[in-house]
């Protein structure tokens, strides 16, 4: 079938609320030597989209201007380096350009997706899988017999670590916002749900395990939640960030992480070059792919929108009230 030279897009009009997201008509993009056209079939929703739109977290050069982090459909057209990937249905990370009929990918950040996934469980993957192996298991080190704290527990991040700790042999406690929330998370196998609203969290860990505390934290707060998640953490546990949705800035007992010789460390991962996210593609390709491919690892998933409703997406989001990922469907 011939392409369209023109595509739908979701632009964000101006920055501000969610009804500033509108379907526009853009040209049909080109990929480069090393990139594949996706003729997208599901786009996942992620909170850096809504940090977009509201004018906090602005594309990396370069990249283009349409939200979407993550889509899975069928590669249409490729560049001279990319052919090998004609035809075949992936899905893949990219720095933007998401929520469109059609979108650019770098081939190195594209995973085969198996017949047991659906196009939206497919769309659900990448953006929370690289971060979490990113964040949980290689800046956090986390190791089979590791206790970890995880903030959002039903949020995309929160219900993707609570499977991979799952299969890694990792024991997780989760923060969540209502005994809802904490009752869905511990039937997904958080080993502990803790509701923040009625429960000191520092506490709950600390009688969790006996005083010794977790490994790993993996943060996605900030603020006044720093001191607290160090609190939670064993002798020589690593606090990794991941955002900061209560602010920046927060306090630090220095002598105490010497002390107690603490690591703290974070990162972002849309700026970060292809080089790199090709390379953390390529292990997951080789250690959690084929949990994907036996059905033993699918994302949980919220609810779905079409691509004309993406508004309506966010609203749900920013409202705090869904329990795994949304995502756009173009069909």
């Amino acid at each position: 079938m011939p392409l369209p030279d023109v595509m739908r897009v979701v632009a964000i009009a101006q920055l501000g609320g969610p009804e500033m997201l509108r379907l526009e008509q853009r040209p049909l993009p080109s990929p480069g030597p090393e990139e594949v056209l996706i003729k997208v079939a599901a786009a996942g929703v992620n909170r850096p989209d809504i940090l977009q739109r509201m004018g906090l977290y602005p594309p990396p050069p370069g990249a283009s201007d349409i939200p979407g982090l993550e889509v899975a459909g069928e590669v249409v057209a490729a560049g001279e380096l990319a052919q090998s990937m004609m035809g075949k249905r992936v899905c893949a990370l990219v720095s933007g350009g998401g929520y469109a009929d059609y979108c650019i990918a770098d081939r190195g950040t594209c995973l085969v997706v198996p017949e047991i996934l659906t196009d939206a469980e497919a769309a659900a993957m990448p953006e929370t899988l690289f971060t979490v192996w990113i964040n949980l298991f290689e800046r956090g080190f986390a190791a089979e017999g590791d206790h970890v704290l995880v903030h959002g527990g039903t949020s995309g991040i929160g219900t993707m670590a609570i499977r991979l700790g799952n299969l890694f042999g990792l024991d997780v406690a989760v923060t969540c916002g209502s005994d809802e929330k904490c009752a869905a998370a511990l039937d997904l196998g958080a080993a502990l749900a803790i509701n923040y609203k009625d429960s000191d969290f520092v506490d709950a860990i600390e009688r969790w395990t006996e005083g010794r505390g977790v490994d790993v934290v993996l943060d996605m707060v900030g603020g006044d939640y720093l001191p607290r998640n160090l609190a939670c953490l064993a002798e020589d546990g690593r606090h990794v960030s991941i955002a900061f949705q209560r602010g920046k800035d927060a306090t630090l007992d220095i002598m105490d992480m010497m002390r107690r010789r603490l690591t703290l460390t974070g990162s972002t991962l849309r700026p970060r070059e292809n080089a790199f996210k090709t390379m953390v593609a390529d292990e997951l390709r080789g250690t959690v792919w084929p949990y994907v491919e036996g059905g033993r690892l699918k994302p949980v998933m919220d609810e779905a929108f079409p691509l004309a409703e993406a508004a309506k997406a966010h609203a749900r989001m920013q409202a705090g009230e869904h329990i795994g990922k949304i995502v756009l469907l173009t069909g």
